[in-house]
């Protein structure tokens, strides 16, 4: 294993580490947690050679510096386009590329999307909580010490930088302006049919009061049926949409609460959980229904372009390389020379 480690120099109060999730714990009440963007996620693990699932850092709006010690680290950002800069030189996200050791990592914000991922070859290689490292602040598991990230944090690397080579991917579509797709119910026979249609209709907003458990949507409220606004409480899953008694309707996400008693009109798709995690507050969305059907051909689809991540890689052209190709002193051959 390697013995180098990034040290946390600055970091953004959002700013976790997550994996692919902690599995089989949703009996005693506690969510998997995880990435908000599985995508993202798996793009940056694809392009240190890691697993997709491997425990990288998550990033929520705010920047971050960090610093290589002990060794060179190889690392790659990929999610929402956060600026990127090692000591000062611009360089690009969606790539892998090598920190020196000594060297600062900056990471400022994006100009549009919430969550990116900087992984790092072999993964951070950080004690699990329950089998796994994904940060569940509110049950104060994983990540280090069950809390976010904090200036003075070191994070352990799990391999040697010079394991690979460079590689880069396309970036990764946001698509903001797409509606989100949704499978009706389970408890849409709760709403009034007109309800139903106005909540398909209507746009609505990401508020302020949205987080790693859930989107609390603005916008025309949701009218219940006779039964009101209370059910027996069941299982909920992420992309659950509820509607309190506010008639508002709150989009659960990573963190959610296993299970609630508020109907829900609603169930955003797997495949587009992340479209809407990245959607920031005040901005718009809508829905559109699909079939199951329809749905489970979107998962797969979903499932096989993460799986195809690492055959889509494409070499690129190293740091050390670019530095070298900008020195021109050996074509010169007279001082005087036009």
């Amino acid at each position: 294993m390697s013995h180098a480690h990034l040290l946390v120099l600055e970091c953004g109060p959002a700013t976790g580490l997550q994996d692919g999730g902690r599995l089989g714990y949703q009996r005693q009440g506690l969510s998997g947690s995880g990435p908000m963007d599985r995508l993202a996620l798996a793009a940056a693990n694809a392009l240190v050679g890691n697993a997709p699932g491997l425990a990288a850092v998550e990033l929520a709006l705010s920047g971050a510096r960090l610093r290589a010690v002990g060794g060179a680290v190889r690392l790659a950002l990929a999610g929402a386009p956060f600026g990127l800069s090692i000591d000062g030189e611009t360089l690009g996200d969606h790539h892998s590329l090598c920190l020196p050791e000594g060297a600062t990592l900056a990471l400022t914000p994006p100009r549009q999307g919430l969550f990116a991922y900087l992984a790092v070859a072999g993964g951070i290689d950080v004690p699990d909580s329950l089998g796994s490292r994904a940060l569940h602040l509110r049950a104060a598991l994983g990540g280090i010490d069950g809390r976010a990230l904090r200036a003075g944090d070191r994070l352990p690397v799990a391999a040697s930088a010079d394991a690979l080579p460079d590689r880069a991917l396309d970036p990764l579509p946001l698509d903001a302006e797409e509606p989100v797709r949704v499978v009706l119910g389970p408890q849409a026979d709760h709403f009034p049919d007109d309800a139903v249609a106005s909540f398909l209709a209507a746009p609505y907003t990401v508020s302020n009061r949205a987080d790693r458990m859930g989107y609390q949507l603005d916008g025309p409220p949701v009218r219940h049926g006779d039964r009101g606004f209370n059910i027996v409480s069941d299982a909920t899953v992420a992309g659950s949409v509820q509607v309190p008694g506010s008639g508002l309707p709150i989009i659960l996400m990573a963190d959610r609460q296993t299970t609630g008693g508020y109907p829900k009109i609603a169930t955003v798709i797997s495949a587009d959980l992340r479209r809407v995690a990245q959607r920031r507050p005040g901005e718009r969305l809508r829905f559109a229904p699909v079939t199951v059907d329809h749905a489970v051909g979107l998962a797969r689809e979903a499932a096989a372009l993460k799986a195809g991540l690492p055959g889509q890689l494409r070499s690129v052209v190293s740091r050390d390389e670019r530095l070298m190709a900008a020195n021109l002193a050996g074509n010169a051959v007279d001082a005087l020379a036009p």
